[in-house]
Parts: structure tokens; C-alpha cells; sequence
């Protein structure tokens, strides 16, 4: 059973006069990967900070290893924080910039030297410790500002959005190496992004936020699948979302047809919305199709076409590999396993 190693009770935080955090809850387990995502303006950078210490909650408490740590400056938690700015020692090389936290303590020099080179190694550096840090990529600066950050042996690193100002290939090269790493260092990282990819990328588990609240956390694979409402199934990856009515268990009706699906335990005709992703449809003859619509638009997206079809009005958005003609009359069709039922938000 995994060990809770970070938790925040009944956390309220406001900036002037604005509520951002309210009876915010969340609970971090110790070596996970932790993701904080949502948009702008949602309150996970403020999460973040609370964890670090550089906020303080108006009430409610902030526990690490089961000791509330309130009133903890940010240097005495065993907590480090690698901000989006890497806020690098321009005068300092390499070495010097990841070495600096330990000579601050004080630790004898052939030990910094040691955790220096071991650093170096575990971000991929091994032989750029003479470098001036104005000479290297964005990628390498991130990695310097990972190193210095992880020399101290922290129990958590928080990383606020700290791939936002590299080029995309480099985002998602550097994606992969910071779950490696953290695989390696064996340490709980606790990641702020808006971008769903990372999230899906590197996280264990996923925390969606919005207006100060968490609307559902779990493993990727459930976030995507099984999101819980319309917002996190929108924010989440592309969605199709219908209006619909729960029949019975294991049938829904939506777009005034009436299809099989696995979800079951909600009233006779509760009103509900049905969520399609657009990889889950496919298509079929339209003598054989329960939907028929007609082809509206076409763009190549690299690995699928991104096809949007008009149904009875209303555009269907559709990732497939087969390439179909605007104009072209269509069949679609969906297995049960993907059609996901969920309760009807109130407007």
C-alpha cells in the first residue's frame, strides 16, 4: 500500500478579496508522479506554492510525512521547486550552478563534488560541467535547473509548467526524460501544466482543477476514458458530447437513435450526456449505419485525418486513418465499450 506522504485539509487561500483555493482537498502519495492540471486561472499554481512554502493558506492545513508544516519556510521542507524560469547564475558554470545549494550548507567538498558529477550523470550532462550556462539550449539550462534542484535530495520536487518555453519536439523529448528521471530518483514529483498532452505523458496520477476545485483525479488511462463531466471530458483530449436519455441499463438514446453501451444504475430515462471520442467511431457502409451524415471538412493531421461530418445538422469530428472525400456520403458506427454515459449537467 502506498504511503501518503503530502496532504492539504480544508485549504482556503484568496487573493485580493478573490477565493482561488476553497476547502481544497488533495492527498499525494509518496514516488508519484503527481500532475496538477487545468486552465489558467484554476489554482494549481497556488497549490503548488502552498506545497513549497511560499504561500501561506488562510485555514486549513498542510501536512508532509503526517507533521503540519504551516508555519515551514520553504528551506526547511524537504520539498525543492523547479520554477518554468530557471532562474540560473549566469556568472556561475555548470558545476558551479548545480553545486550551490550544497555549499550554502556547507557539505565538505569531496562530497559536493561527488553528488555534482552523480547529478550531472542522471540529467545526461556528464561532461558539461565547465560550461558557461549562457552557452547551452533551453533543454540543457531545464536539465542544469533539474540537477540543482535534485542535488539536495528533496522528497519532493514541484515543477511549475517548467518545459513552457521550449520548441515542441524538445517538450516532448524532455516529457519522456523527466518521468525517467523520476522513475530513477525514486522521489514524488508534483507537476503544474495546462497541457493535456504532458499530462497524459509522464503523470501516475492527474488532478483536474477548475475555479479552485478539483473535478477528478485518477490514472490517465480513467481520466480519458471515463471522465466524470463535460469539462474534463472537453479539457481532456477532443470530445463528442450528445444530449441524450438513459433507457435502461446498457441502452442510451442520443441523436434520436438508440444504441448499446456498458454503463448501467442510472433511473429509467435519466436524462444524461454521452461522450464519443473522435478515434472511437468508424466507418461503415451507410446501408449498415445506424448514422449517416455527410463529409464537411478534411485535414491530415500527420498520423490520422481529423474528418468532420454533418449529421442531421450537427458536426461529428472524427480521427481515423481512412481518408474519405468532402461530400462524401457516410456511414458511422460505435462499439458499446465506447460510448461513455454520464450524469446530465445542470445548465
Amino acid at each position: 500500500m502506498k504511503k501518503k506522504l503530502i496532504s492539504l485539509n480544508h485549504i482556503s487561500k484568496s487573493f485580493d478579496d478573490v477565493k482561488v483555493l476553497d476547502d481544497f482537498n488533495l492527498d499525494i502519495y509518496e514516488n508519484e508522479f503527481v500532475t496538477l492540471l487545468g486552465p489558467s486561472g484554476c489554482g494549481k499554481t497556488t497549490c503548488l506554492r502552498l506545497i513549497g512554502g511560499f504561500e501561506t493558506p488562510e485555514a486549513g492545513t498542510i501536512e508532509f510525512d503526517g507533521k503540519i508544516i504551516n508555519d515551514l519556510e520553504p528551506n526547511q521542507r524537504e520539498i525543492n521547486t523547479c520554477f518554468q524560469k530557471y532562474a540560473l547564475f549566469p556568472h556561475l558554470n555548470v558545476f558551479e550552478n548545480i553545486a550551490f545549494g550544497l555549499k550554502i550548507k556547507k557539505i565538505p567538498k569531496t562530497e559536493i563534488t561527488k553528488r555534482v558529477i552523480d547529478t550531472l550523470k542522471l540529467v545526461k550532462l556528464d561532461d558539461f560541467g565547465n560550461r558557461s550556462v549562457s552557452t547551452l539550449s533551453g533543454g540543457q539550462q531545464q536539465r542544469v535547473a533539474i540537477a540543482r534542484a535534485i542535488i539536495n535530495r528533496p522528497k519532493v520536487l514541484l515543477l511549475d509548467e517548467p518545459l513552457g518555453a521550449l520548441d515542441l519536439k524538445l517538450r516532448q523529448e524532455m516529457q519522456y526524460e523527466l518521468k525517467e528521471m523520476q522513475r530513477e530518483l525514486g522521489i514524488t514529483f508534483v507537476y503544474v501544466t495546462h497541457d493535456q498532452e504532458e499530462a497524459l505523458t509522464m503523470s501516475d496520477t492527474i488532478v483536474i482543477m477548475n475555479e479552485g476545485k478539483i473535478l477528478q483525479s485518477g490514472n490517465p488511462e480513467d481520466i480519458y476514458n471515463e471522465p466524470k463531466n463535460r469539462f474534463v471530458a472537453n479539457f481532456i483530449g477532443e470530445s463528442n458530447i450528445f444530449e441524450g436519455i438513459m433507457r435502461e441499463d446498457f441502452l442510451v438514446s442520443f441523436c434520436g437513435r438508440e444504441f448499446e453501451c456498458v454503463d448501467r444504475g442510472f433511473p429509467a430515462n435519466a436524462l444524461v450526456d454521452v461522450v464519443i471520442r473522435p478515434e472511437d467511431f468508424d466507418f461503415v457502409p451507410p446501408s449498415k449505419a445506424k448514422i449517416i451524415g455527410i463529409v464537411d471538412s478534411l485535414i491530415f493531421k500527420g498520423v490520422h485525418y481529423e474528418i468532420n461530418v454533418i449529421v442531421d445538422g450537427r458536426e461529428y469530428t472524427i480521427h481515423t486513418t481512412k481518408f474519405r472525400d468532402v461530400g462524401q456520403k457516410v456511414g458511422l458506427t460505435v462499439e458499446p465499450n465506447n460510448i461513455h454515459v454520464m450524469k446530465r449537467e445542470q445548465s
